[in-house]
């Protein structure tokens, strides 16, 4: 009979990650053993746990592959599971602590994940899709989908840069026309990201200036303290005026948001719980140092303008402990789990294998086997097994994640 085990999971040291203690993935880390000491120059920016091909997460007792253990125990998967992904575990579930920005990004359907690698296997190496999702464990601000047209034309016409950017023409028809927004909108964008570097540049610096003699209240409309940070990050780099198109959202500890394929999207700052289907397919437009393919994603991206609040994905409560927040997609779904201090109860059982994390609290795991449940510590849940919990002097929480079906 398949048991409960726990994982050692790996660490990624990523440029826009937090320093030493101030980084949730290395506190985390630190807690569950997957390091032994926390540097205090070293970065760290996320802590992966599942199996794929890219540093996969082992069974801790064996220091087996997690993907080779599931090819020699497929049941563990279950059986819907097998049916809709074959002898492999689809999802990825990571903890990140973001000091500066990641890439103005989007990630390809299915379809189009597949012709990118089949055209460009050196560039797109993945072929599967990846739509995400991310739960926020500390004050955590993104970048998400494109703002109501009537945002982008108030800042279109107030911010003069603009005009010279892309051309008043341009704008003014995108003002006017509002039988044709998205595809205006997308030529203004197309436009803005392939300008010649020394123009952006000019622009930016002219734009600098001119919030710097604003009043407070107008600096708050434009957005100068996010800009000045991006460009800080960043400078001279095009990306920081996205901010003026794309929705600049702040999330508090709980909430979520969901992002499918082809919508825009830039995580800035915070720590965070993310899943995702197993894929590192990624196409970048800004804000990175990395390979940019603007000609791409703007063939992708959904210029669909909705307010803020909209992208904002809200779970439903599956008992009076368990959270699910369920995307509309087969390949994960991710719940989060508070459970009182001194309390006994069991998991929810599902039919597909999981893999759960501990945040905060203390516990422990009776199945056949008796497991320590606290912070940082990984286990895998083999499909229709069914573990009670026993919380120690404190809450506990914990996030599962799970496919989707």
């Amino acid at each position: 009979m398949l048991e409960v085990f726990e994982l050692q999971c790996c660490i990624q040291n990523y440029l826009w990650g937090k320093k030493g203690f101030a980084s949730e993935v290395s506190r985390l880390s630190l807690a569950g053993q997957h390091i032994d000491f926390i540097d205090e120059k070293q970065l760290y920016a996320e802590l992966w746990m599942g199996a794929l091909h890219k540093n996969p997460s082992l069974v801790k007792s064996s220091g087996q592959k997690l993907s080779d253990w599931i090819k020699s125990n497929n049941e563990v998967l279950g059986e819907k599971s097998r049916l809709q992904f074959g002898d492999q575990l689809p999802f990825l579930m990571k903890i990140l602590s973001i000091n500066s920005a990641l890439s103005i990004q989007v990630h390809p359907s299915k379809d189009y994940a597949e012709e990118l690698h089949k055209q460009y296997p050196e560039i797109y190496q993945d072929s599967n899709h990846k739509p995400e999702m991310a739960i926020a464990l500390s004050n955590f601000e993104a970048l998400c989908g494109f703002r109501p047209y009537s945002e982008i034309k108030f800042f279109l016409e107030e911010i003069p840069e603009f005009q010279m950017i892309v051309g008043y023409d341009l704008i003014d028809q995108f003002k006017k026309d509002t039988t044709n927004s998205q595809h205006l909108l997308k030529d203004i964008f197309y436009k803005l990201m392939t300008s010649e570097k020394e123009i952006i540049s000019q622009s930016l610096n002219s734009h600098k200036k001119k919030l710097q003699s604003l009043c407070d209240d107008k600096k708050n409309v434009f957005l100068a303290k996010l800009f000045n940070q991006l460009d800080c990050w960043f400078p001279n780099d095009v990306g920081c005026f996205c901010i003026y198109f794309l929705n600049y959202i702040q999330l508090s500890p709980g909430q979520a948001i969901y992002l499918g394929a082809n919508e825009p999207h830039a995580y800035i700052y915070g720590d965070c719980v993310e899943c995702m289907a197993c894929s590192d397919n990624v196409v970048r437009a800004g804000l990175t140092p990395k390979y940019i393919d603007v000609k791409t994603l703007c063939k992708l991206l959904n210029f669909n303008g909705a307010p803020a609040e909209s992208k904002l994905f809200c779970g439903v409560k599956e008992n009076s402990y368990t959270t699910l927040f369920r995307p509309p997609v087969p390949d994960f779904a991710l719940a989060c789990i508070k459970i009182p201090a001194d309390e006994v109860c069991e998991l929810l059982k599902r039919d597909v294998a999981s893999i759960i994390i501990v945040i905060h609290g203390q516990g422990k795991i009776n199945a056949s086997q008796e497991l320590t449940l606290s912070p940082g510590k990984v286990f895998m849940i083999p499909a229709n097994v069914i573990i009670q919990i026993h919380v120690g002097f404190e809450s506990l929480e914990l996030y599962q994640a799970f496919v989707n079906l």
